[in-house]
């Protein structure tokens, strides 16, 4: 692949179909979108890597929204990783890029770096969480972390939420090209099997991890077996071929599915993005009153507020906020 054809790659999301097994998905590259997120923080290694993962998944996830929704990941546990949260924005107008962001809290003085990231966030939840705008219920899904990685914990979340057959094959960590600095890369694969559950199906015969629902609990006879070929066939995938830069998703997907007919369409360009501003901080703290935002106030007479997901600071007069706001004295 060449020069150009990686950076036309680069920071998108493919969707694609294999027509003849009823069958959807979507091939992701990130690479300087994932800088991005991760160089608005000092997270330690083991951190920065379950953000990557959480970041690629909401960029496959977030790829079938609607134009201007939002969709939310999030990963709370009881461990020293408490929480992971990611956010995809639904491009403004068609061919735009959409824009993600992300990031983690954790406990820096119990966080064991030497164990496998994963088993640092204990037992919890993940949720997904879709905007679909004003007027509008935003929607909710939990299921709860089992499998031992993000992915397998949303491929749990589709069978058992959705009764939607779903397979991540995700590789991301930092890349070092000859001549070039070290950057971090992601990129994976996602399948699932077009909306064809049936509704009679018992949650009581799940067979997945603490009894939650697996693909084979939702698939039978020639559906089955066609996913169980496609499952196959995307673990033969190889790291390189996830992240690139020498094979174009195009080519992933002719060597993995050609005999499945695989349809793409148009990629998806993704971009860092944070939605924080001012006005907002001023809006969520209109619910206070001056003698509560007087215990936010700082030894200066200011209020400040800091962006979890760019570091955006914000400093402002508290005199002006909340309910009691003082109206400017406009000389009249």
């Amino acid at each position: 692949m060449t020069l150009g054809q990686k950076i036309a790659w680069d920071d998108t999301v493919l969707p694609f179909q294999l027509d003849k097994i009823d069958i959807r998905g979507r091939v992701a590259r990130l690479d300087g979108v994932l800088d991005l997120v991760l160089e608005q923080h000092d997270y330690p290694p083991l951190v920065e890597a379950m953000v990557a993962e959480a970041a690629l998944l909401t960029a496959l996830i977030g790829q079938t929204i609607k134009l201007r929704w939002k969709l939310s990941l999030q990963i709370r546990g009881d461990g020293p990783l408490r929480l992971i949260a990611t956010d995809y924005y639904g491009p403004t107008e068609d061919g735009e890029p959409a824009r993600i962001r992300a990031y983690a809290s954790y406990d820096a003085e119990t966080i064991d770096l030497d164990a496998d990231p994963f088993s640092q966030i204990g037992k919890g939840f993940l949720a997904i969480l879709i905007d679909q705008g004003n007027d509008m219920k935003p929607y909710q899904g939990i299921t709860p972390l089992a499998g031992g990685s993000l992915s397998a914990c949303a491929e749990t979340y589709f069978a058992q939420s959705e009764q939607l057959p779903t397979k991540f094959s995700l590789t991301y960590g930092r890349s070092t090209e000859r001549g070039e600095a070290e950057t971090w890369r992601a990129g994976g694969v996602m399948l699932q099997h077009m909306p064809k559950a049936s509704p009679l199906m018992a949650k009581d015969n799940a067979t997945g991890e603490e009894g939650l629902l697996a693909a084979d609990d939702i698939l039978d006879g020639d559906a089955s077996d066609n996913w169980n070929r496609a499952s196959i066939m995307l673990d033969t995938v190889e790291e390189l071929e996830l992240i690139g830069p020498s094979v174009a998703p195009t080519d992933l997907l002719f060597r993995l599915f050609h005999e499945e007919g695989p349809i793409v369409y148009d990629a998806q360009p993704i971009k860092f993005g944070c939605t924080c501003s001012e006005e907002k901080v001023r809006q969520s703290l209109s619910i206070y009153s001056a003698r509560d935002l007087a215990h936010m106030t700082k030894d200066d007479g200011t209020l400040t507020a800091d962006c979890q997901f760019c570091g955006a600071h914000y400093v402002m007069d508290p005199k002006t906020m909340g309910f009691e706001a003082e109206t400017p004295d406009d000389g009249k």
